[in-house]
């Protein structure tokens, strides 16, 4: 991607104990996104939320888990977020997932450089 210009950002919301093949479903979208070799992918964890179900979702004093709300968020040109989604219809079985044109400022990519 440019220094600079227009790109999309998809927004993929779902559930923490959402899981893709026995991984965390965060994690497989995470991993498939630098597979396809796209800009940047980053995992949000909520303190509350909903969705389709209105049952609200957020963190108990004695509970490990309570399915807390989580957005990965990813930004690339538009061809390569057009890449993503036919996996993103096979991963993610219930959520939301939106996309929307945005304004990048800068991004710094050093060629053959990946940690």
């Amino acid at each position: 991607m440019k220094l600079g210009g227009k790109a999309r950002m998809l927004r993929i919301h779902f559930g923490e104990d959402d899981r893709w093949e026995g991984k965390p479903l965060y994690q497989a979208v995470v991993e498939k996104c630098r597979e396809l070799d796209i800009a940047g992918a980053t995992v949000f964890r909520g303190i509350e939320g909903y969705g389709a179900s209105t049952l609200v979702r957020r963190r108990h004093l004695l509970q490990f888990s309570s399915d807390l709300p989580v957005m990965v968020s990813v930004v690339d040109d538009e061809d390569k977020i057009k890449l993503l989604l036919p996996h993103l219809d096979r991963m993610v079985r219930e959520g939301l997932i939106a996309i929307s044109d945005v304004e990048v400022i800068r991004y710094v990519h050093e060629d053959g450089v990946r940690s």
